[in-house]
């Protein structure tokens, strides 16, 4: 049923048409969507209507999720540490045999009429990595079950692997349950008697948990989404660089981890967790380019795009929200390849200009012997750039903004 217009009044309508006497729902929490639902409730009701809503999308309410004093957690491991002595989340209920349908069934507006695909067709590599729908949800948690779980404590920080879930996408669409996810996991990991299994299950149970933090952190401090949850951050020198920012965005700046993460997000509409938390670094850190601008690629280019998830990720890099990175923690890209990404394979697939540069300078290329990078094909400045900036002066420029940060706080 597609419908346009205010959405209050376009509901409602659809009530009328349909003889409905009640509305029942999926809870939103970003601050536009919780306004926005409060306004059609309050409508609804106003004409008779019983309106309930449901937390399907979450494992906790948000609102609920306070420590001892009453307040909202700002510090992840205590607020994991309340999540386990909560009782575990209840199992998804079965769906409906049969849902009644109205007659007639009412009128809708074809999709083509909202005009949402691009005119120009950039979506292929995203149709050829994704299988939306709820079916897609259930393979994809089928296949981690299998194939990742047992290895995801060990290898979910590894790029060129396949022991990540994919699932951020099914989750944020509302394609399967959180709570689907948790007992599948926690199933498979009692019945399997594998250790592996037991620390992969107890890993990504609490990434699960994360993604409640996060949401938790933008129900409390709605504000986080533009603002630092640290107002001290407000003074922070970032700096505006229109160049630098497009090099980043376009996967060219000449470090081949940064580089690989950004052409697969721009492909794939997705990009694995340890290659995120690098390139952001690089574009906070490095080149000290506000934390908004890296969250606003983010959000036009992921299709696991979630509001809290990004704001927490980005504050997080740049130490400016809850739980944060220090500041002193500035990834070497070079390093967070050699060691993640070791044979180079993750790069050489999104930066395939790489393919024939020798495992030893993949990850450093202006490190390699000419003769090297000749039998490879490279010219640097040409098929693969320089550096945008040298990674030690970038680590001494990031420590001195910080620095001069911790001097200006007030107390």
């Amino acid at each position: 049923m597609v419908r346009r217009g205010d959405s209050a009044e376009a509901l409602t309508r659809l009530v009328g048409e349909v003889s409905a006497k009640a509305v029942y729902s999926n809870r939103c929490h970003e601050p536009a969507a919780m306004a926005r639902d409060a306004e059609v409730a309050s409508h609804l009701r106003a004409e008779g209507i019983t309106v309930r809503t449901f937390d399907a999308a979450l494992l906790l309410e948000p609102e609920k999720a306070l420590n001892k004093q009453g307040a909202p957690f700002r510090v992840f491991t205590p607020f994991w540490r309340s999540c386990l002595e909560r009782h575990e989340p209840k199992e998804p209920a079965g769906g409906p045999a049969r849902i009644p349908a109205p007659k007639p069934w009412p009128a809708s507006l074809p999709l083509d009429a909202l005009e949402l695909a691009p005119k120009v067709d950039w979506a292929a590599g995203i149709r050829a990595a994704w299988r939306p729908g709820a079916q897609g949800a259930r393979a994809q948690l089928a296949r981690f079950l299998d194939e990742g779980l047992a290895q995801y404590a060990q290898g979910r920080d590894r790029p060129d692997l396949a022991f990540t879930s994919r699932l951020s996408p099914h989750l944020h669409f509302g394609e399967i349950a959180p709570r689907a996810i948790w007992h599948a996991v926690r199933e498979r990991s009692l019945l399997g008697g594998d250790a592996g299994l037991v620390r992969g299950a107890e890993a990504y149970l609490r990434q699960l948990a994360w993604r409640e933090f996060a949401y938790s952190l933008l129900v409390h401090f709605p504000h986080t989404t533009d603002a630092p949850l640290r107002p001290d951050f407000a003074r922070f020198p970032w700096q505006e660089d229109e160049a630098a920012l497009r090099a980043w965005q376009r996967g060219r700046t000449g470090y081949p981890l940064v580089d690989a993460g950004m052409r697969e997000l721009w492909t794939t509409g997705w990009m694995h967790n340890r290659v995120r938390m690098v390139a952001a670094s690089f574009l906070v850190k490095h080149l000290l380019i506000p934390w908004q601008a890296g969250a606003r690629w983010f959000w036009d280019t992921l299709v696991d795009a979630d509001l809290a998830n990004n704001t927490l990720g980005w504050q997080w890099t740049a130490g400016c929200g809850a739980d944060a990175a220090p500041y002193f923690r500035i990834f070497n890209p070079v390093r967070q390849g050699q060691r993640f990404d070791p044979s180079g394979r993750y790069v050489r697939r999104w930066v395939p200009e790489l393919a024939g540069v020798p495992d030893k300078w993949v990850h450093c290329p202006w490190q390699a012997p000419a003769a090297a990078l000749k039998d490879a094909g490279i010219r640097l400045g040409q098929e693969y750039p320089h550096p945008i900036i040298d990674h030690t002066e970038a680590r001494e420029r990031a420590l001195a903004a910080y620095d001069h940060l911790k001097g200006t706080r007030t107390v």
